[in-house]
């Protein structure tokens, strides 16, 4: 039993490839959301973990800081750290409910670098949603462990526009990192 449970929730591997990586990772997190013998709370945890396993949530944290990174000593990066993935993980779920009744397709993928992938995909147009185009950079150093390191959403860049957010925030607060906490708290 304990096998069965662990497998279920936790222990699915996704493709090394990254065009079959984000097809396989979409479909399991659409198929989960669809799932309507799981609570929304189990539904929540797993969509968390396949976050947890397939994001590069500490370099987009990184990156989503800016420049106000280098000037913070090792603990407030940790703090830092710490709120952005709870912030990153209750964003990921709170979008997430309205995709999971359409049918999503890979389109392309196309190697940028070694260690870079574009894959581009498309959630089909259905009768409450309009289609919806989304490049994933999928991040393969480690060509075993693919991680998705951002999302262009119709064009736009989510980790580039969760950046911006932040360094208006801190410019209008004088840098002051700990305006940002206090943002990122709120929402969580």
């Amino acid at each position: 039993l304990v096998s069965l449970i662990l497998f279920n929730t936790n222990s699915f591997s996704y493709s090394s490839d990254p065009k079959n990586f984000v097809d396989e990772l979409v479909n399991d997190a659409i198929e989960t959301l669809s799932d309507k013998s799981i609570s929304k709370a189990d539904k929540r945890k797993k969509i968390e973990d396949i976050a947890l396993e397939n994001v590069d949530i500490n370099a987009i944290s990184m990156y989503t800081l800016g420049s106000v990174r280098k000037t913070l000593d090792q603990a407030t990066l940790e703090k830092y750290k710490e709120l952005f993935e709870k912030y990153f993980l209750k964003s990921l779920t709170s979008r997430l409910t309205d995709y999971s009744n359409n049918k999503f397709e890979v389109l392309s993928s196309d190697q940028k670098s070694e260690t870079t992938t574009i894959v581009a995909s498309r959630i089909v147009k259905s009768s409450s949603q309009p289609e919806l185009k989304i490049e994933w950079r999928i991040y393969t150093k480690n060509p075993t462990n693919p991680l998705i390191r951002d999302l262009k959403v119709e064009g736009l860049s989510v980790v580039r526009t969760q950046k911006e957010e932040f360094a208006s925030i801190l410019q209008s607060n004088n840098n002051d990192i700990n305006f940002l906490f206090s943002k990122l708290e709120e929402f969580i």
